[in-house]
C-alpha cells in the first residue's frame, strides 16, 4: 500500500513538486505537468505524452532529449484534463507541430482529442498516435480498441528520436504509428494495487492464482490461472506474444517490465528463461530491457513487450536519449538549459472573456445554482466509496474519487462565481470548467461538457424558462453521444441521462399554467425517478465502452457506476427543488447495494 502522503487528494501535486526539484537537469514544472528544462539547437516537432499518475517512470520520467518534450500529469490512474494538456502543449510548442501520444484509454482519448482540436483552432498543427499494445484487451479484429501498457516506452522512444532527428510532423507521426503497429505486450499480476489513502486494493487475486491480461490502472485481470512456475510463466508470455507477430521480421526488442513490487532479481530470473525461448523460436534479440518502465503503484505483476524491428525503426530505437528514468548513448552538446525554472513558467496564451454583468434576478438564481452544486458535491462525497466499489467490479475503482474531486472543485468554482456577483449561466460555466479540469478522467471530461452545455438553459436575466432548460438537457445528451462516442445500451451514464431528458421534456411539455418553480420541481422529480430506474437496469447490460469493456460479462449483475452517479446527481437536484421528496442518501444507497 502507499504509506507516504499527507492529504491523499494532494498526492500528485506533492509528488510532482518533488520530482521537478529532484530532476531539474531534465525537466521543469508547468501548470498541468512537466516539460524539458533544455532546448535543442534547432526547433523540432514537439512530442507531448501523458496519462494518469501512478505509473512512474511513465510518464514524467520519460521527458528529456531524444524522448518526450513534455508530459501532462493526471491524478492517480485518471487522465489529465484538457486544460492540463493544453498548458503543457503550449509550453512545448516550437512552431513545427505537436504530436500527442498516450495509452488508449477513454478518458485520455476524450481529453487529448479535445486539446488537439483546440490547438488546431489556435493555428498549432497537432496529431495523435495512441498506443494499443495490450493483446489481451481486444481481439486482433479490433486492434484499434486495445489499450496501451508498457508499449508506451517503445512508441515514445521512436517518436522522440524521430523528432530529435529533425523530421517533420508527418514523418514523426508515421514512424510512431509504425512502432505501435509492431509492438505487442501481455501482463500478469499476483496481487492488486492500492490508491493513496485507500484501505484495500482495487482488486485481489485468489491465493495460488495469477491474473492474466490486467490493465495498468488497477483493473482486474481478464482471466485467472493457477500460479505457474517461472519457466511456465516464461513459456506462457512468449507463446502468447509470438502468435501476434505483425510480420516475418526476426529481429525483436524484448522489454520485461515490473509493475511495482516484483523485484529486479525476480525479473532477471524470468528474463533468463525468456531469452532462450525467443532464440529457440528463431529470433535475434536486440538491446533487451529489464526493469520498471510503466508501473501500477504497488501492484505485484509484470509484463513482457516485444518490438519487431525493421530497417527504419532500428536506428531510432538505438538513438541516444536522456531523461530522469531512461538514458542510453551520448547526446553530445546539442542541448542547452532554457534558463526557465519551475518558478518561472512560460506565459500561457489563455484568453478568458469577462462574463456579462448579471441582473439581480440572475445573481439570485446563480446563488441557488451554486447551492444545488454544493448539495451534489456533498452527496457524491458521501457516495465515493460505494461508487468506487461498483467501478472496481470491472474497472479501475476510481470513479468515486474522480466524481468526488470534480464535484468539490465545481462547488468551489460556483461559490467563487456567486461571490463575484455572476449570474446563473456564468456560475454553471465556471463549475463545468472546474469539474473537467480537477475531476480528470472520462467522468471529468463528460461532466464538464454536460454542465457547460446546461448553462445555455440559464442564459438571460430573468427566471429560467423550463422549455429552455429542457432544450439544454437534450443538447447535453447530444453532446455526450458525440463527445463520448456512446449510445444507449453501451452501459454508460447515457443509459440514465436519456431517460432523465425524455421524462423531463415530457413533464415540461404537459405542464399546466403553474409557476416556473412548480413545473421545474415536478419535472425534475419525475425525471430523477426515471434516471434512478434506468441506472439500476444497467445491471443487465454488458459494458461496451470504457475500461470495463475488456472484461466482458464481469460487469453483468452490477449497475454502471457512471449511470448510478448521474442518478444520484439528479436525485440531489430534485431534493433541492422538491424538499418533500425522500432523501437521496437513504434511497440511492439502498439501490446501489441491491
Amino acid at each position: 500500500m502507499t504509506r507516504l502522503f499527507n492529504d491523499p487528494n494532494d498526492f500528485v501535486s506533492d509528488m510532482s513538486r518533488g520530482f521537478a526539484l529532484a530532476s531539474s537537469r531534465w525537466v521543469r514544472a508547468v501548470t498541468g505537468g512537466v516539460v524539458r528544462s533544455t532546448a535543442a539547437s534547432e526547433p523540432t516537432v514537439s512530442l507531448v505524452i501523458g496519462g494518469g499518475s501512478g505509473h512512474f517512470p511513465a510518464f514524467s520520467g520519460l521527458v528529456g532529449p531524444g524522448l518526450a518534450h513534455g508530459t501532462a500529469m493526471g491524478n492517480v490512474f485518471a487522465s489529465p484534463s484538457t486544460k492540463q494538456i493544453m498548458s503543457v502543449a503550449r509550453s512545448c510548442d516550437q512552431g513545427r507541430g505537436v504530436l500527442f501520444s498516450y495509452g488508449n484509454y477513454a478518458g485520455d482519448v476524450l481529453n487529448f482529442d479535445q486539446a488537439q482540436a483546440l490547438l488546431q483552432a489556435e493555428g498549432i498543427e497537432a496529431r495523435t498516435v495512441v498506443v494499443t499494445d495490450d493483446i489481451f484487451s481486444a481481439s486482433r479484429d479490433e486492434i484499434d480498441k486495445r489499450r496501451g501498457i508498457a508499449g508506451d516506452l517503445v512508441v515514445f522512444k521512436i517518436a522522440g528520436a524521430a523528432a530529435e532527428a529533425g523530421l517533420d510532423l508527418d514523418e514523426v507521426e508515421r514512424l510512431a504509428r509504425s512502432a505501435n503497429d509492431r509492438t505487442r505486450s501481455i501482463g500478469v499480476a499476483f496481487s492488486g494495487c492500492t490508491l493513496p489513502g485507500a484501505d484495500e486494493p482495487l482488486f485481489t487475486v485468489p491465493e495460488g492464482s495469477m491474473a492474466i491480461g490486467l490493465g495498468i490502472h488497477g483493473e482486474p485481470g481478464i482471466d485467472e490461472v493457477p500460479l505457474p512456475s517461472a519457466i511456465q510463466l516464461a513459456e506462457l508470455l512468449v507463446s502468447r506474444l509470438l502468435v501476434e507477430a505483425p510480420d516475418s521480421s526476426r529481429r525483436v526488442v524484448p522489454i520485461l517490465n515490473g509493475l511495482g513490487t516484483v523485484k529486479y532479481e525476480e525479473l532477471y530470473l524470468l528474463y533468463g528463461l525468456i531469452d532462450p525461448l525467443l532464440r529457440e523460436a528463431g529470433y535475434e534479440l536486440v538491446d533487451p530491457e529489464v526493469g520498471e518502465f510503466c508501473t501500477s503503484f504497488d501492484m505485484a505483476g509484470l509484463s513482457l513487450t516485444l518490438l519487431w524491428l525493421n530497417d527504419e525503426l532500428e536506428p531510432l530505437w538505438g538513438a541516444p536519449c536522456s531523461s530522469a528514468a531512461y538514458t542510453r548513448g551520448e547526446l553530445g552538446t546539442a542541448h542547452r538549459p532554457t534558463g526557465l525554472t519551475a518558478q518561472q513558467p512560460q506565459q500561457e496564451r489563455v484568453i478568458t472573456a469577462a462574463p456579462t454583468p448579471a441582473s439581480a434576478d440572475s445573481q439570485n438564481l446563480g446563488r441557488e445554482v451554486s447551492a444545488v452544486i454544493t448539495r451534489i458535491a456533498a452527496v457524491l462525497d458521501d457516495a465515493a466509496g460505494e461508487l468506487g466499489r461498483l467501478d472496481s467490479v470491472a474497472g479501475d475503482g476510481d470513479h468515486g474519487i474522480g466524481m468526488q474531486r470534480g464535484s468539490k472543485a465545481a462547488a468551489r468554482a460556483a461559490a467563487e462565481a456567486t461571490d463575484s456577483s455572476h449570474g446563473a449561466e456564468a456560475v454553471l460555466t465556471s463549475a463545468g470548467e472546474a469539474w473537467a479540469d480537477i475531476g480528470g478522467g472520462t467522468s471529468g471530461a463528460i461532466w464538464g461538457r454536460i454542465i457547460s452545455t446546461l448553462a445555455a438553459g440559464f442564459a438571460g436575466d430573468s427566471q429560467p424558462d423550463p422549455a429552455a432548460i429542457s432544450t439544454a438537457i437534450n443538447s447535453a445528451v447530444d453532446e455526450v453521444r458525440a463527445f463520448g462516442g456512446v449510445e444507449v445500451g453501451d452501459k454508460t451514464l447515457l443509459d440514465a441521462l436519456v431517460p432523465f431528458a425524455t421524462e423531463f421534456s415530457h413533464a415540461v411539455s404537459s405542464a399546466g399554467p403553474d409557476s416556473t418553480s412548480s413545473v421545474l420541481a415536478r419535472a425534475t422529480t419525475s425525471a430523477a425517478d426515471a434516471a434512478a430506474r434506468a441506472a439500476q437496469s444497467t445491471a443487465d447490460l454488458v459494458a461496451m465502452r470504457g475500461r470495463a469493456r475488456s472484461h466482458g460479462d464481469r460487469s453483468l449483475g452490477t449497475p454502471d457506476p457512471g449511470a448510478i452517479s448521474l442518478a444520484m446527481i439528479a436525485s440531489a437536484i430534485a431534493e433541492r427543488l422538491a424538499p418533500d421528496r425522500p432523501t437521496l442518501t437513504s434511497t440511492e444507497r439502498k439501490a446501489t447495494r441491491s
